[in-house]
């Protein structure tokens, strides 16, 4: 199993800024798509260019977008949780700079161009996938699917419970 640490000392504010990195690690392009994640609240139309991006020749499809909408209504705290140093205790403030961690696993590459990887949120007790796909003539991995972003404990704040 490997894991690998991506740090940002910013993140990537726009599509445009995602050029200057190199894709050519599926652990890197996992990493960049919970960054451009980190945008959906405050301006949802660069998420989605982001995300475009980051999925090469394909285009995020209007499921998607709903999916994505579903998953993070008043919840971007989810994608703040995917970052080194949040908890529901600190209301999932992430520390600086900006880290996450990406690993695989023995199942992780089912083909050569084909990859699962995961990612771990603090309010959640098991790892997240994230499907990537190669494209052989440019050796870059690009976003296939976001399946990441399944509830988690809800901050401390937010809970009645705690």
């Amino acid at each position: 199993m490997t894991k690998e640490k991506i740090t940002f000392n910013e993140l990537p504010g726009s599509a445009e800024d995602l050029k200057s990195y190199d894709l050519t690690s599926p652990f890197r392009t996992a990493a960049l798509a919970i960054a451009a994640l980190t945008k959906y609240e405050s301006d949802k139309d660069t998420c989605f260019a982001m995300l475009d991006y980051l999925k090469g020749p394909d285009n995020v499809s209007p499921f998607e977008k709903q999916f994505i909408r579903d998953r993070l209504a008043g919840k971007q705290y989810k994608v703040n949780s995917f970052f080194l140093g949040s908890s529901p205790e600190n209301g999932y403030t992430p520390g600086k700079p900006y880290t996450i961690e990406v690993s695989d696993n023995p199942y992780s590459y089912p083909q050569a161009d084909r990859a699962t990887l995961y990612v771990q949120s603090s309010g959640a007790d098991s790892p997240r996938p994230i499907t990537l796909r190669k494209k052989p003539s440019t050796g870059q991995w690009f976003l296939v699917e976001i399946q990441c972003l399944a509830d988690i404990r809800v901050p401390v704040a937010d809970d009645p419970w705690a």
